[in-house]
């Protein structure tokens, strides 16, 4: 039997937590975060939250914590109150003549997805047809200052049971990490992100090209977001898959991207495509395309974080996620329990709902806005 849900209430929450280890890519360092909770209410008094996980700046993609709130207040959240729904699918045609803004529809998305299992007493994993007890985690580093700080940390990861190592690049912190690395672990599982800061330079190509010799499970989007034609002419060239993150916001890019050979690796992210109801619907298009998937992560506080764990359920994640340990990058987390893994290993949550009790307490600790419509 089928159950209307409407929603009565929304909140935002811009919430700020220091990470516990500086984090550089190749266009920018962070230190703290902040993110905003997306609160949704029915009339039965059940909460769904989502997590909106954008930048503070427009270096990895345009939208930032200002403009994803002012969509949020002004557009999305105004287009789901009052309205009644019977699948969490249906709430983004609410606000489909919004374009793009697919971190501000992300976090919306989450918690009318988080609202609908919660109601109908499922797991998120179980709600979003997960079939995974448990999901494989990786980490992600950073570009550190010296290459002896690089190793000091992936010894401390893989000491800590991560399988998979992603480390940042840019040019110049290229060849030589990643060789040091692979000296150090010549059989870990070791991919790189460039965040698309490298061109079809002759120094460049040659760079990226080097690579090749690491046995690397992936390089990551190696060129800029919108230039997939530089990706489908590196990749006849490489042995190593070439992995596609920012240029793939829409279910159209990834059609574009599977028609000219860009990718052989997907890397599926909940924020970047504007939620789980996209994000799902990328996978299945990716496994039918013979596509590998994982999940990537934007440094998410719990609730996000255990969205993406929910999502990495799915049959088609057959790589490591960064789904990794809370504790990876903040002291304590807006979660109980936080996610924690070990051997590398996080289980998926088999309790209604998100799966974790939200921290309302430590939200309101840590808030510096909020919004109630």
């Amino acid at each position: 039997m089928s159950t209307e849900l409407k929603v009565t209430a929304a909140r935002l929450h811009r919430v700020r937590l220091p990470l516990v280890h500086a984090f550089r890519t190749s266009s920018h360092q962070k230190t703290e975060l902040d993110h905003i909770l997306v609160e949704l209410e029915d009339a039965s008094g059940a909460i769904g939250w989502g997590e909106i996980a954008s930048p503070s700046n427009p270096y990895y993609a345009p939208e930032t914590v200002e403009t994803c709130w002012h969509i949020a207040e002004r557009y999305l959240l105004p287009a789901v109150i009052g309205k009644t729904w019977e699948r969490p699918e249906q709430v983004s045609q609410f606000w489909a003549k919004v374009r793009g803004n697919q971190f501000a529809k992300a976090g919306v998305d989450v918690a009318a997805w988080v609202l609908w299992a919660s109601v109908h007493g499922l797991p998120l994993a179980e709600a979003l047809g997960g079939t995974r007890a448990e999901v494989v985690a990786g980490v992600s580093l950073g570009i550190e200052p010296t290459i002896r700080d690089l190793l000091a940390e992936v010894h401390r990861q893989v000491a800590a049971g991560y399988p998979r190592v992603k480390l940042k690049i840019a040019p110049g912190w290229d060849v030589e990490p990643v060789r040091a690395v692979r000296a150090d672990f010549p059989d870990l599982d070791l991919h790189v992100d460039a965040n698309g800061i490298y061109t079809e330079s002759v120094e460049h190509l040659t760079a990226l090209r080097a690579l090749d010799e690491y046995e690397l499970t992936m390089i990551e989007q190696p060129f800029a977001p919108r230039n997939l034609l530089a990706h489908a002419r590196l990749q006849p060239h490489l042995v190593t898959p070439i992995c596609l993150d920012e240029s793939v916001e829409t279910l159209d890019d990834l059609e574009t991207a599977l028609s000219i050979e860009a990718l052989r690796v997907l890397n599926i992210k909940v924020s970047r495509m504007g939620g789980l109801t996209a994000a799902r619907a990328a996978h299945d298009r990716a496994q039918q395309a013979g596509v590998r998937v994982w999940c990537g992560g934007m440094h998410e506080f719990g609730i996000g974080r255990a969205a993406n764990v929910a999502i990495s359920s799915l049959p088609g994640f057959t790589l490591p996620s960064d789904v990794s340990a809370s504790e990876k990058y903040y002291a304590r987390d807006l979660i109980n329990p936080p996610v924690s893994a070990e051997h590398g290993v996080v289980q998926v949550p088999k309790t209604t709902g998100l799966g974790h009790t939200v921290d309302t307490e430590l939200i309101a600790a840590n808030t510096v806005a909020t919004l109630s419509l």
